[in-house]
């Protein structure tokens, strides 16, 4: 690792335009490697600011994984990959107790999911029984087995990716583990110009595992928590907190919705803001700030009523109705 790629602990401390540019630079990093996808690097850099998880929703090959693996690798912390498939147990993920007959005593032997950055690919392959194994883990940041809390270190960030619920050998999130991530990315096919870009990248012989290589760490884990703390202090007029609030509380009365979303999501609203705005160099949120993270924060958090799926409405077109709906403070 190259000594300069590094933040210092010192420069961390200074103002939110330091912060805008250690993001702008994990852009730069991932920028060698991904070809479009400018939404999907925004949130995940939100979300790692605004310690949430991150469900990515996309068909197989535009580059969900990959992009969740090169954020991890310009973060100086453990990492570590999950496959989901039909036979993942929970055990394989949180880990399991070891008997050893020469001391007739059993060891906990932890599971992948004690690391800083968690990459769960194709998430809704595995059934419900090892889905839920990460209710508790993604909520309280420990584990419970036998009795006994398991903690783990500071930052914890799961990333998931999933393929359409309606290909084969997919299983639909139940809504408690959906509501436990801060985005759904939906993650679409690249433009034309972009698709010729990574043509144009293949034809000069350009090698996915050599470019990996040259992705360098900008942070370490002590600096992202410090930057977490940087974002807190970000002003929030409180006429923007009853913004938020209206804007929740309206999917919960609206005749398109047969389930609003919680009290989670207006908070999910609130960091999530906070951490655009210091992720921009500013120190205070903005009302368009909320518009543009509202739908990633409430499209999974929300059902639509039979009326309104028959009719082919989607999430995300009920959830600009109520952004328009809804009075923007001044």
């Amino acid at each position: 690792m190259q000594e300069d790629a590094l933040i210092t602990h010192q420069e961390t401390k200074t103002d939110y335009s330091t912060l805008h540019e250690a993001a702008q630079r994990i852009k730069q990093e991932l920028g060698q490697i991904i070809v479009g996808q400018q939404n999907l690097v925004k949130l995940l850099l939100v979300a790692m600011l605004a310690d949430g998880h991150v469900l990515i929703e996309g068909v197989p090959g535009i580059a969900k994984t990959l992009t969740a693996k090169l954020l991890a690798r310009t973060i100086q912390a453990d990492f570590s990959r999950i496959q989901f498939t039909p036979d993942l147990m929970p055990s394989d993920v949180l880990g399991t107790s070891v008997f050893h007959p020469g001391t007739a005593t059993f060891d906990y032997k932890k599971g992948p999911i004690f690391a800083n950055i968690v990459l769960i690919d194709e998430i809704n392959r595995a059934p419900a029984k090892t889905q839920a194994s990460l209710f508790e883990v993604m909520e309280e940041q420990h584990i419970t087995h036998d009795g006994q809390l398991y903690a783990l270190g500071a930052p914890f960030l799961v990333l998931a990716t999933q393929n359409p619920i309606e290909q084969e050998g997919t299983y639909r999130l139940p809504e408690a583990q959906l509501d436990r991530f801060m985005f759904k990315v939906l993650v679409d096919y690249p433009s034309m110009a972009d698709e010729v870009t990574i043509l144009e990248l293949q034809h000069q012989g350009a090698s996915l595992k050599r470019d990996l290589e040259r992705v360098q760490p900008v942070l370490t884990a002590a600096q992202l928590l410090e930057l977490r703390k940087a974002v807190q202090s970000v002003h929030l007029d409180r006429k923007l907190l009853e913004y938020i609030a209206q804007l929740v509380g309206e999917t919960r009365v609206s005749k398109s919705l047969y389930l609003g979303a919680s009290p989670r999501a207006s908070i999910a609203l609130l960091n999530s803001s906070k951490a655009l705005a210091a992720l921009r160099g500013r120190g205070f949120v903005t009302p368009e700030d909320v518009q543009e993270l509202a739908p990633a924060i409430l499209r999974h958090r929300i059902l639509l009523t039979p009326d309104r799926e028959m009719e082919g409405i989607t999430p995300d077109e009920v959830i600009k109705q109520i952004i328009q709906k809804i009075e923007v403070p001044r």
